[in-house]
């Protein structure tokens, strides 16, 4: 017997946070690194370059975010949803290069600092931490059940952080004239992107391999299944993620009494969708081990 079932949860819209945080910082890169050049600023230039990298990061986020709702097809039989995960992995590789470019200019930087225009550094980062504040907040509750989402998350959460460390980092140059504090926040800027940008990377690594996801213990997954009704074996036990919002499973139940089965896959559905948010199971139910052995021993000989 074979079923799959499916439970998918409503998803917040979340077209409009990427339209309006996509405005919000192409207009806040554009007067950062202007003001940047103006002040011989290379915090704020580096600041503006990842800024850069983030409306980037937003637009395949949104891009992704887009492609998983188109419906599947004949040549696409789960549609695009896996999207959202090539998204995920994009925006880390991005975050990456960026982080070699601010701490590459800093270390020069270093050898030759410029004259710093203190003010104007406190007040455009300060309409950073504005402006990556209000974006942030716009993805705040999705953060938790979509890596897609949660990298955009991470991002403007972390720059709204960064452009606070440029503000102060003005600060201290205002009141010390010590130039070199602006490629030194610059390399602390590379340090903390770097630092937020590990997670999403191995998770996005591990859901384009087709890991079992972080959230979800095998062992316990299958000590689930082994304690249903008639079930003496469980093999063939996969689970790895479709999107970043949804994941799959497959298994093999041996099950000796056959009774009654279609109640039996109703539950395990719904079990594995409110336990563990596996919203996508296909279960096969055998009456022998050998039974499914040799089937499967057929099956490669053809």
């Amino acid at each position: 017997m074979h079923q799959c079932a499916h439970h998918h949860t409503e998803n917040q819209n979340y077209g409009s946070a990427f339209a309006i945080g996509v405005v919000l910082n192409v207009a806040f890169v554009l007067v950062e690194a202007g003001y940047g050049f103006y002040s011989h600023s290379l915090a704020l230039l580096a600041d503006a370059g990842h800024n850069l990298s983030d409306v980037l990061g937003l637009l395949i986020a949104w891009g992704g975010y887009a492609l998983a709702k188109v419906p599947p097809c004949n040549k696409r039989t789960y549609g695009w949803r896996s999207t959202t995960i090539l998204a995920a992995l994009v925006n880390a590789l991005i975050l990456l290069v960026a982080i070699g470019g601010i701490a590459w200019e800093a270390i020069h930087r270093f050898q030759d600092p410029a004259d710093v225009a203190a003010p104007t550094v406190i007040i455009v980062a300060l309409i950073g931490v504005v402006i990556n504040t209000i974006t942030a907040l716009l993805f705040m509750k999705g953060r938790h059940g979509d890596l897609n989402i949660r990298g955009a998350f991470l991002h403007m959460a972390a720059d709204a952080l960064l452009s606070l460390g440029v503000a102060v980092a003005g600060v201290l140059i205002l009141y010390t004239q010590w130039n070199w504090i602006d490629p030194a926040t610059s390399l602390l800027i590379a340090v903390v992107i770097f630092v937020a940008t590990t997670d999403l990377l191995r998770e996005s690594v591990n859901y384009a391999l087709q890991a079992v996801p972080k959230k979800i213990d095998l062992d316990d997954v299958s000590a689930y299944l082994l304690k249903l009704p008639g079930v003496t074996a469980v093999h063939d036990l996969h689970v790895w993620a479709m999107s970043t919002t949804e994941i799959a499973l497959t298994a093999h139940l041996v099950k000796p009494q056959l009774e009654n089965n279609d109640a039996l896959l109703k539950k395990i559905a719904h079990d594995l969708d409110h336990e563990f948010q596996i919203s996508h199971a296909t279960v096969q139910i055998e009456s022998s081990v050998d039974a499914a052995n040799c089937r499967q021993a057929e099956a490669g000989s053809l």
